[in-house]
């Protein structure tokens, strides 16, 4: 596609579409970065009247300790980087770092469990009570905990929860070479419950992971298929940690994320795009990038559970200096 096909987008064009075929997204995703980027633009104002950014926090309240063997996690007990096991049950705690976060300019708190399954019990009881907290602030929650029942989801939504985060991480293809403790179908399993239960879906994955371009197109033509598509998309960056196998592995080209982001935004018109984990190592220029290509959404604070993450000084001066307007629900 060149600037000229792109110079106006009729109806028909900027339908949604549910049937992508691969060579399709391939075909967006390594165009010319000019036209792609002209393009992202195209569909994100169709669709999104002004440039605005919404402001999400993220806190661990369940860190380390997991059983799962993700190749880019130091919260694995495979891996050498292993956090010790750290678990919060402290409810009025969780609900101040949220008070936090609002005052800080977020409006959705997304709290995360290093779980391969949610837990019955305290642990799931705790986490019903830390939604309802959350949603009585007056702020969106979302929650990432790993798989869950029927039953759990259906919990879940009766507390007021608005989102669900399970990533797929990666390619169908790929992804045995991330993860081998639990599979791909496991992960799609896990989303048509959350979305039977009338919870939203956050759904994203990672890319600096030793995939291919093909990788990255078989991955979004998943999500872009499904239907509804999820409703948030993070997309993330690898960030190499020491002590688990990918930590020889070097930060992705920023550019690559802008394509990333872009190419989302063209076959996902609607979701909200998260700008996600390696937006540190990104700099300025690169995620004003990500945010022309149409993210609109941010993690919004000093950490993303392990990782560190773009001050919030750092990150109001960012968006100041893009001209992109905050809290856009």
């Amino acid at each position: 596609m060149t600037l000229t096909d792109c110079k106006s987008l009729t109806s028909e064009e900027s339908h949604i579409r549910f049937d992508w075929k691969l060579d399709e997204i391939e075909k967006i995703l390594r165009g010319p970065l000019i036209d792609l980027l002209w393009q992202a633009q195209q569909v994100h104002r169709n669709f999104n009247s002004e440039y605005k950014v919404q402001l999400a926090s993220l806190l661990s309240v369940k860190t380390g300790g997991c059983e799962e063997d993700c190749a880019y996690c130091s919260q694995s007990i495979h891996n050498s980087s292993d956090i010790s096991d750290q678990t919060d049950f402290d409810i009025k705690g969780v609900i101040e770092q949220a008070k936090l976060a609002k005052e800080a300019g977020a409006d959705r708190f997304c709290m995360g469990w290093a779980w391969r399954e949610i837990r019955e019990g305290k642990p799931f009881e705790s986490m019903l009570q830390m939604v309802r907290g959350v949603k009585s602030l007056g702020l969106e929650a979302c929650v990432t905990g790993g798989m869950l029942t029927d039953q759990q989801a259906k919990r879940l939504a009766e507390a007021g929860l608005n989102a669900y985060n399970h990533n797929l991480d990666t390619s169908p293809e790929h992804y045995e070479k991330i993860i081998s403790t639990r599979t791909y179908q496991e992960r799609l399993e896990t989303l048509i419950r959350v979305r039977a239960a009338g919870i939203t879906i956050c759904c994203g994955g990672i890319i600096g992971m030793g995939e291919t371009t093909k990788d990255r197109a078989s991955f979004l033509k998943v999500l872009a298929n499904m239907n509804p598509h999820p409703e948030s998309v993070p997309i993330n960056a690898l960030v190499p940690v020491e002590g688990t196998p990918l930590e020889s592995l070097e930060m992705v080209d920023p550019l690559e994320m802008v394509r990333m982001v872009a190419t989302a935004r063209i076959l996902m018109p609607k979701s909200r795009i998260r700008l996600s984990a390696g937006r540190e190592q990104l700099g300025k220029e690169a995620q004003i990038l990500c945010l022309l290509a149409g993210a609109d959404s941010i993690f919004y604070g000093d950490s993303l559970l392990t990782t560190s993450n773009p001050s919030v000084k750092a990150d109001r001066e960012l968006l100041a200096s893009a001209g992109v307007k905050v809290n856009c629900k």
